[in-house]
């Protein structure tokens, strides 16, 4: 999908690219599909922030995502192509030979009026879903499930795609696009091919405004900061901070391991993500 450069008629417009949206077919959502999206604006039940630099921008609605793709022995046509403003990548409306209407992310190459299905014995072709130990090795896979039957959970992004490695007993080994290289159950479901979309990354905001628009408010360096409200703030000009980097909690915010150390998980990563030697495992 193309990126469009406008030309520099004001200093916001000289900055900012704005995507093409070449492969939509369709701009209406499907209503039957479409649910009501309530912001807290990073805040809890109490009214307490959480999640910083979150609030405002631009209303939408939920479209419903069948992440599961557990319609099998149905045949599916796709309707169009449509934009989601909840995520990166696009979304293809399905319709099924029995009438029914669902929202899959998109891959690239799919095109309407294609025919797409799920199961454990279908074609591995772009827009299939089926088990990881019917997949054939080397494959471009997104859209992962990390326990069976629970959905979609890895690979959901515009145009990231993962790398079925190898196949032991019950077990695959799948090569994300961090690097990280991980066991998963053959039981499993994914979605063949890569994920559309695939400029979006090349897309520069330009301005604050646009960025305010997507609901992300400012972000204020802790080092720009007074002591009271930042660990790394105060100093007398400018200072580095005299520490790692860190949320106003004291979080590590650049490097630091942040996560639990008894997580189910941990056993089932074979090389982390930060490991950059090629063929190195970390077990």
């Amino acid at each position: 999908m193309p990126v469009r450069v406008y030309k520099p008629t004001s200093a916001g417009r000289r900055k900012s690219s704005v995507n093409a949206f070449a492969e939509l077919t369709s701009r209406t959502p499907e209503k039957s599909l479409l649910r009501p999206v309530r912001k807290n604006g990073g805040r809890n039940n109490q009214g307490m922030i959480t999640s910083r630099h979150r609030g405002g921008g631009h209303k939408r609605r939920y479209r419903l995502i069948d992440f599961k793709r557990n319609k099998d022995g149905v045949v599916g046509t796709v309707h169009s192509i449509q934009y989601d403003p909840n995520r990166t990548c696009n979304i293809a409306l399905i319709e099924y030979a029995d009438g029914e209407k669902r929202y899959i992310l998109a891959p690239q190459g799919l095109a309407v009026g294609e025919k797409i299905e799920s199961g454990s014995r279908v074609e591995p072709r772009t827009g299939n879903c089926m088990p990881v130990g019917n997949i054939p090795v080397g494959l471009e896979i997104h859209n992962i499930e990390m326990n069976p039957g629970q959905g979609g959970k890895l690979v959901r992004s515009a145009g990231a795609s993962a790398r079925l490695g190898a196949k032991d007993g019950h077990w695959a080994h799948l090569i994300l696009p961090s690097g990280e290289m991980r066991m998963l159950r053959i039981e499993c479901r994914a979605t063949i091919g890569q994920l559309g979309n695939l400029d979006h990354q090349n897309v520069r905001m330009g301005k604050a405004g646009r960025t305010r628009h997507q609901g992300r408010r400012p972000h204020v360096r802790g080092v720009a900061m007074n002591p009271v409200a930042h660990p790394l703030g105060g100093g007398e000009g400018r200072s580095g901070g005299g520490r790692h980097p860190c949320s106003p909690t004291g979080k590590p915010a650049k490097g630091g391991k942040t996560r639990q150390k008894r997580k189910s998980s941990n056993k089932l990563i074979l090389r982390r993500r930060r490991n950059k030697r090629a063929g190195q495992l970390v077990l």
